[in-house]
Order: C-alpha cells, then sequence, then structure tokens
C-alpha cells in the first residue's frame, strides 16, 4: 500500500492536502484523530511522531483507551451479480462464502 507510512509500529494513511499544499498523515485504529503535516516525507515521519505522542499521552492522561476494537463482523453491500458470483467461487473452492470473503480480504490487505 503506497499510501501507508508506520510510524513506532501504528499505521497512517497520506494524503496530499491541495488547500495546504502539504502532505497530510492520519493515524488508523485509534479512538480518536491524530493528524499531522509537513511538506516533505522525512519532517511527515517526525510529525507523525510528535502527533502519536501527543495523543498516547493526552489518552493516559484522561484515562481513555486509545485503540479502536474491532468486533471482526461488518456488513457489505454489492450488487446481485457480486454476490452471485462470489457465491459460485466459494462453492467452486468447496468453502463457505463466509470463509471465502474472509480468505479474498486477507489477500488483499496483506503488505
Amino acid at each position: 500500500m503506497n499510501n501507508i507510512m508506520t510510524i513506532n509500529g501504528h499505521k497512517a494513511v497520506i494524503q496530499y492536502d491541495p488547500e495546504t499544499e502539504m502532505l497530510r498523515g492520519e493515524f488508523i485504529g485509534l479512538n480518536g484523530g491524530a493528524d499531522f503535516y509537513a511538506d516533505n516525507v522525512a519532517d511527515l515521519h517526525k510529525e507523525g511522531a510528535v502527533s502519536l505522542q501527543t495523543f498516547l499521552d493526552v489518552c493516559a492522561e484522561q484515562g481513555l483507551e486509545p485503540y479502536r476494537h474491532y468486533s471482526g463482523r461488518f456488513n457489505v453491500r454489492v450488487s446481485p451479480k457480486i454476490h452471485a458470483a462470489a457465491a459460485t467461487a466459494a462453492a467452486a473452492s468447496n468453502i463457505s462464502l463466509n470463509e471465502w470473503i474472509n480468505q479474498t480480504l486477507e489477500r488483499a490487505v496483506q503488505t
């Protein structure tokens, strides 16, 4: 994934912000917002480390859990055509649709 930066073990999505003409990073998997800006990659990494540490410090001071918890369940809406094709692919692999989707997602998110 080209727009993911890892800072101190935490992943952040990086995008160009045309309004500020800067790079913007936002950490994912946190219970709140922790974003950061810079005009080059080296400074973006430094600013990200500062932003992350500030966020974690505030959470510790306020007794808040800093990380979002995922249940492992989510609803997905797809077209009937995609649904039918996925069900066919799962049946052809002799696995449930749920397992086929799980395997497909796992392959798609491997970095």
